[in-house]
């Protein structure tokens, strides 16, 4: 009796735990689909970035570019699927080459190295 109990139990986590990945996911979607509606398209990449989660990283057809976090890789595989955006298994080559950055990248990512503000 007590097994049934706790097997009941555990369906009912696993299918609450089910339900909030897919509200992520779908949420996750709807941010890449305005990201995507507002740079022309989009494509992206998934990098795992261990506990924390997945990363997609998103470059859109002007150039611009954005990053949103999944608490998982399936998450994320699931958010990009219904987002419908074409996916790449690394961030190199033309895929890289799309990117365009700013000032600010500039700034932050090399400028101290290369003699620019601090940022601190």
């Amino acid at each position: 009796m007590a097994e049934t109990a706790e097997a009941q139990t555990q369906q009912t986590d696993d299918s609450r735990h089910a339900a909030r990945a897919e509200r992520r996911a779908a949420k996750l979607a709807k941010q890449i689909g305005a990201f995507a509606a507002a740079h022309g398209g989009a494509e992206g990449q998934l990098a795992y970035i261990g506990q924390t989660g997945t990363r997609i990283v998103l470059v859109g057809e002007d150039g611009g570019w954005g990053d949103l976090v999944a608490p998982s890789y399936a998450v994320a595989e699931s958010a990009v699927r219904k987002a419908g955006i074409t996916m790449h298994e690394d961030f190199d080559g033309e895929f890289a080459a799309k990117v365009r950055t700013g000032p600010y990248e500039w700034s932050r990512m090399a400028g101290i190295q290369v003699g620019g503000p601090s940022n601190g």
